[in-house]
């Protein structure tokens, strides 16, 4: 049994996620389904992380074992020309005996999408937040800067999918702006480890910093709190993309 790892890009927009389920199309389900057209037999995929319904990603990770002949350069040219066009393989290789895309992992690169401007975008609507109200893009980045470190983020995880422990060290958080595309702003954060919806809830409470509605040191409190009631609102899902694992 040889053992595979994937790099993987793909639109979630109509996708009940990443992970496999019985009566919905996720991410996971169509890439097995070509792996087994490919390989003449059933491929397990594993990924570094679920995405929700309708998140994104640049550089989804998985690794699968399997016995075949076929050259990593030959199953990367076949799964492409199998899979549906939101789905894409970018890279695949022969991985060690140890590698696990999910086990292995060491940290995690997301990114989000907010266009803030008077008027909706017809290209950006299945890849943004649309917000008309101005936001404060520096009381953002003052609120984004308390988050880094090592931290609990209790306050920021949705309910569903109880951990041992919330703390995480997140070790960048920050807002830039697309100069190319008046409006558009971009947030980025990495971390070794998130909790379900972790990203999209700190970016609900940070658009409320920048709306006026809680001052940049509210964050403190919020997360001294371990309250989820204390946080923001949960971002749609559409602006999310999971950039990067790194190992």
């Amino acid at each position: 049994m040889l053992n595979f790892r994937l790099t993987i890009e793909y639109d979630g927009s109509d996708y009940s996620g990443w992970q496999r389920q019985s009566s919905k199309p996720t991410v996971q389900a169509e890439i097995e389904k070509a792996l087994a057209t490919m390989t003449r037999s059933a491929v397990t995929l594993h990924g570094a992380g679920r995405t929700d319904a309708g998140v994104h990603a640049l550089g989804q990770v998985a690794s699968f074992r399997c016995d075949t002949r076929l050259a990593p350069d030959q199953l990367l040219k076949g799964l492409n020309s199998l899979l549906p066009p939101d789905i894409a393989i970018r890279e695949c290789c022969r991985a060690p005996e140890e590698f696990h895309a999910r086990f292995s992992a060491k940290s995690k690169r997301y990114g989000y999408r907010v266009l803030n401007r008077e008027v909706r975008s017809a290209l950006e609507r299945r890849t943004s937040w649309f917000l008309h109200t101005p936001l404060d893009l520096a009381a953002m980045q003052q609120a984004a800067d308390r988050l880094c470190g090592r931290r609990d983020f209790k306050a920021f995880e949705s309910a569903g999918s109880p951990r041992a422990h919330t703390v995480r060290e997140v070790t960048a958080a920050e807002w830039v702006c697309d100069r190319q595309q008046p409006g558009l702003l971009f947030f980025q954060i990495a971390a070794d480890g998130f909790l379900r919806c972790m990203v999209r809830n700190i970016v609900g409470t940070l658009v409320a910093v920048g709306r006026g509605a809680l001052a940049p040191a509210g964050i403190d409190a919020i997360l001294d709190s371990r309250d989820r009631r204390r946080a923001g609102p949960t971002a749609p899902a559409r602006g999310l993309f999971l950039l990067e694992v790194r190992y």
